[in-house]
């Protein structure tokens, strides 16, 4: 993009005081170690970001840039692609460049194809494709102002784009009013602010743009409007000849947004009817699409009649795409706000009309149409919002089915609808507050919709627990609910299933094995049989250790069939724990967290996707990734109010800081667990609590708590039912139970794991199951069960459980006098404890080798140190200086996903910080060489 020149523009429209912003912009653009990056502007609103978009758009253009430009507009935030179209209608012409499937994508989602509801990475992915195969011939810039505006879809799809410019002729430039909430998500991105104007330029700018006012009255509107560029040049259009003259005749104003928005809507009140209509018709359509405004004002308005909207600056119309777009949101805002409800309705009307086939649009401009219940309407409405839900769009969906509810001709279905909203808002969406008004809401009309619906005692019974409420009150309620539903039992009805799947967590929370008979009896009065993931988790999920193995031929084809869905990949997940079965697809999770930190997948699948994959990364080894991504979770159940879910990103970080020897912290995290859980009944998660407990006392040689933590996960004798974790809790209780002399109790439970069925749910286990039995098993007998044990399929996936068996092993064959092959186990284990930083095993092991008289090593970094191609790059992108965004940027990658990978270079090379980088690398070369 070097041949972006901002600062080109004709002298009439120079920018006053915008030198230095539009320098910043255009070296920031030609700078070549960023070229093809992406800037956002930020600023209030009025303090000029569409000038300035402006005076770029033309500079690029006066240098044989191609500029696309998109616009967010209020009244299609909520209309997904909207922007998108905005943006590629110059491109339309363009797309069969693209192979098919792409093509097909695009031309479905902007709106001009039918078919199914395309892919969003498909969808992004032939977008940027598109502009990358246009930018090889000429250099494009794409302009997008009122980002916050711009529907979801949009943004996710520009959020992508946007960080996979670098290396191409394409720029990205948007702007969006500071403080606004937004979809798009812009960390990682460079950003720049457009302040308010100094006193100086805005002395300047009003001299300019109202000589005729007299030099006090300046500077009382100076004062008033604090540089802001719009207020400035806007103000003084509202008074009259005297009070521009004479100081004393200026009225108080009001504040700035206000005195702003009454300017505007005084202006455009002046104009005539027709011209309004046009306008009002514009400001309801959103993307400015002329065709659609004629066409929605035909034989009542013509283009012609934008004629003194134009000469009055309050809209601009290109001729090249025939789009309009007005100066300011504010103009378009004070249209509506002018327009009578009759007249708003007309234009709704005319615009659903003229929008055939796409249900979406069709169905919000008939609901705002509507002047009261409409059932037909209500349906379509039903309808747009389930399309919503299956992209991901979880606030698009809780917003369609909100004003479905205020068309509905019966209190029933009012409440229904408002209480599927409410479950949608907190099962997907993330907005508590929201859910909880909205189900206030469908009891209000219908007082009995707490007993009738199973969509409000799902929403009830998550906010119950969410909040101070306890899980045994939320189990019964959903019970009840269940119990009395009007559903026939049929295993097609979308509200049982669902309140069946979140009476299995409830279960599972509570930790009580006499909570899942009812979920078993509701299952089997399904017709004509429970759906196969439902019937999964319930095997898989609720007591593994006995029902487990049976359902996995079941679940490998629910993970070989998982999509893209996020409630599915989050349920698959929870299917796939405990047979440790979650790295057959971590693909699917990876995506969905991408998607997740993208805005463009539901908070609350966003969390399990963490969850699972931090369980995934804990067994594998990967610490510091299983760490970072529990601090995600836990900034997101923050962020979004999921109280309920932290305990699990606790657990996550409480369990490697067991493992790595951290006592103080996993005490510490652990005792949160137990404070927020035992009054609410959670059970479940004070189990969790325990097996991190017993691991810390574990480490720090404490194997009498540690043995009394695991009798609280599990009694000696029996692999606790209904309470899977305990599996995972077995070997600690054995070890704990051998070291502290209880030899029948460790027998007992070696017994009863071997009496159970975890050893057939995954290798993992059935690891842990051999090693128990050899820790309770005498001499020689002992030392063929560990062999047996490492001899299973690719024990090092799970390394740290491997190392203890090792070690176990090497501590056998030590006091069985056989030293040579106690040194090597003892020596492997050593390396696996040192990579993984488990220091109380590697001092345990350590002492181990030195008893059998070899002496430990002390490197932290056994054998040549190996860096994949892409960890190497990064590690020498960062050894230069540049920063995890820099970097990000010229690898295509977030810089989230730079900072995890060198959490994991820096122990790999064995250091510490970034400032060490370079000399490690060289080292890191020295050692190739020999």
């Amino acid at each position: 993009m070097n041949d972006l020149d901002p600062t080109v523009c004709p002298a009439s429209t120079r920018l006053v005081g915008r030198e230095a912003d539009l320098s910043f912009i255009q070296s920031f653009f030609a700078n070549s170690q960023v070229q093809g990056a992406a800037l956002l502007l930020s600023g209030e609103a009025g303090v000029g970001k569409s000038a300035v978009l402006d005076a770029v758009a033309t500079g690029a253009v006066h240098n044989g840039v191609r500029v696309l430009r998109a616009a967010g507009v209020q009244f299609e935030a909520d209309i997904s692609y909207a922007g998108l179209n905005q943006l590629l209608v110059p491109l339309f012409d363009y797309l069969d460049v693209l192979d098919n499937p792409h093509r097909d994508a695009l031309r479905v989602a902007v709106g001009i194809g039918s078919g199914p509801v395309p892919d969003r990475l498909l969808t992004s992915t032939a977008v940027l494709l598109l502009l990358r195969l246009i930018s090889a011939e000429i250099p494009l810039l794409i302009v997008v102002d009122d980002l916050p505006w711009l529907d979801r879809a949009t943004n996710a799809v520009l959020g992508f784009v946007a960080r996979r410019l670098v290396g191409s002729s394409i720029g990205f430039l948007a702007a969006s009013r500071e403080g606004s909430d937004s979809f798009f998500e812009s960390s990682g991105l460079t950003e720049h602010r457009l302040k308010p104007l100094d006193d100086a330029s805005s002395a300047e700018l009003l001299a300019l743009a109202h000589p005729d006012i007299s030099p006090a009255v300046r500077r009382r509107i100076a004062a008033e409007a604090r540089g802001n560029p719009l207020a400035l040049v806007e103000l003084p259009v509202a008074l009259s000849t005297e009070q521009r003259a004479t100081l004393a005749a200026v009225p108080t104003v009001l504040p700035l947004t206000d005195r702003l928005q009454s300017m505007f809507a005084s202006r455009v009140a002046a104009l005539p009817d027709r011209s309004r209509e046009l306008l009002l018709i514009a400001a309801l359509d959103g993307t400015g699409d002329l065709a659609a405004i004629e066409a929605a004002a035909a034989g009542r308005a013509g283009v012609d009649d934008l004629v003194p909207a134009e000469r009055d600056r309050l809209v601009a119309i290109s001729a090249d795409n025939r789009r309009l777009t007005f100066r300011h949101p504010l103009i378009g805002s004070a249209v509506v706000e002018l327009a009578t409800a009759s007249e708003r309705r007309r234009a709704h009307r005319a615009l659903a009309d003229v929008l055939g086939e796409q249900l979406e649009r069709r169905a919000w401009h008939l609901g705002e149409a509507a002047v009261g219940p409409d059932e037909t309407v209500a349906a379509l409405l039903e309808e747009a919002a389930r399309r919503r839900l299956r992209r991901g769009d979880a606030l698009g969906a809780v917003t369609a089915l909100t004003r479905a509810a205020g068309l509905s001709p019966t209190a029933a279905d009012e409440s229904r609808r408002l209480a599927e909203a409410a479950y949608v808002g907190v099962d997907s969406s993330g907005e508590l507050e929201d859910a909880s008004r909205l189900l206030a809401g469908a009891r209000l009309v219908h007082p009995g919709t707490g007993q009738q619906s199973l969509h409000a005692a799902a929403a009830s019974a998550f906010l119950l627990i969410n909040r101070d409420g306890d899980i045994d009150t939320a189990y019964r309620l959903l019970v009840g609910a269940i119990e009395s539903g009007d559903h026939g039992w049929d295993a097609s009805d979308d509200a049982l299933i669902e309140a069946l799947h979140l009476l299995v967590l409830l279960c599972w929370y509570g930790g009580a094995p006499e909570l899942w008979q009812p979920l078993f009896t509701f299952m089997d009065r399904l017709t004509p049989e429970p759906p196969e993931l439902l019937r999964v988790i319930s095997q898989t999920f609720g007591d593994p250790a006995r029902t487990g193995p049976p359902a996995l031929p079941r679940l490998a084809e629910l993970i070989a069939t998982v999509g893209d869905d996020p409630t599915r990949v989050v349920r698959v997940g929870t299917a796939s724990v405990f047979p440790d079965r979650l790295g057959d697809f971590r693909w699917a999770t990876r995506r969905l967290i991408e998607q997740g930190r993208a805005g463009t997948a539901p908070v609350r699948r966003h969390l399990g996707a963490l969850m699972h994959l931090g369980l995934d990364y804990y067994h594998l080894g990967r610490w510091d990734d299983a760490a970072h991504l529990a601090a995600e979770g836990l900034t997101l159940c923050t962020n979004h109010d999921y109280r309920f879910f932290a305990w699990y990103f606790h657990y996550i970080q409480a369990v490697v800081a067991a493992a790595q020897g951290d006592a103080e912290t996993a005490a510490a995290l652990t005792e949160e667990i137990v404070r927020w859980a035992t009054p609410r009944g959670a059970h479940g998660a004070r189990y969790f609590a325990c097996h991190a407990r017993a691991l810390a006392a574990l480490g720090n040689g404490d194997y009498e708590t540690a043995y009394q933590h695991a009798c609280a996960l599990s009694p000696p004798g029996t692999v606790a039912p209904y309470v899977p974790i305990a599996m995972w809790g077995t070997m600690d209780l054995v070890e704990a139970a051998v070291r502290t002399g209880r030899e029948e109790e460790a027998a007992a439970h070696a017994a009863a794991m071997r009496a159970s069925s975890m050893a057939g749910l995954s290798p993992r286990l059935e690891l842990l199951v051999l090693a128990c039995e050899a820790l309770t098993a005498p001499g020689e007998e002992s030392v063929a069960l560990f062999e047996r044990a490492l001899s299973l399929p690719g024990p090092e996936r799970w390394p740290f459980d491997a190392a203890r068996v090792r070690l176990f092993h090497g501590e056998r064959l030590r006091r069985l006098r056989a030293t040579v092959e106690a040194r090597e186990q003892l020596t492997q284990a050593l390396e696996v404890f040192q990579r993984l930083g488990a220091k109380p095993w590697v001092a345990r092991t350590a002492a181990e080798l030195r008893a059998s008289g070899l002496s430990a090593p002390t490197a932290t970094r056994p054998g040549p140190v190996t860096l994949t191609a892409q960890e190497l790059q990064i590690a020498t992108l960062a050894a230069t200086g540049l920063t995890n965004k820099q970097i990000a940027e010229r690898l295509f990658l977030s810089h989230r996903t730079i900072g995890t990978h060198l959490y994991q270079i820096y122990p790999k090379l064995g250091i510490t910080s970034r400032a060490a980088l370079r000399d490690a690398l060289s080292d890191l070369d020295l050692d190739r060489e020999d």
